[in-house]
């Protein structure tokens, strides 16, 4: 059993940045991939970004490629989504999940894991 808890969402001005933070409990979680998903009211939960259980490999979707970046910290628990250049449209409830397995994948499917999601919200 894995438990995830994300922090550093907020309110933001456009071309602002946040860092997110996810936590995971348990010792094993460099067996585990992560990914950052988000979703806003009445749309389904959108993939933003993957990481491979050693980091070596990241994935991002098109359309926050050069803005945000996923890191780790196995030694920590933790996974990072560095965001930059925010703008309006990245407003969303962001949500961090776990996978057992090496790679991240794409779809909410995918995951084992998720987090209760923290609020990001940037204004024009």
């Amino acid at each position: 059993q894995v438990q995830l808890v994300e922090s550093g969402g907020g309110l933001v001005q456009a071309g602002g940045s946040l860092r997110l933070s996810c936590v995971a409990s348990g010792r094993t979680f460099g067996r585990y991939a992560m990914g950052w998903f988000r979703q806003v009211p009445g749309k389904e939960r959108e993939f933003v970004a993957g990481i491979s259980w050693s980091g070596s490999t990241t994935y991002y979707a098109d359309s926050v490629k050069g803005r945000l970046t996923i890191s780790r910290d196995n030694a920590k628990n933790t996974v990072y989504l560095q965001m930059n250049s925010l703008k309006p449209e990245d407003t969303a409830v962001y949500y961090c999940a776990a996978r057992r397995t090496v790679v991240a994948g794409r779809s909410t499917d995918e995951y084992d894991y998720w987090g209760q999601g923290t609020q990001v919200t940037v204004s024009s």
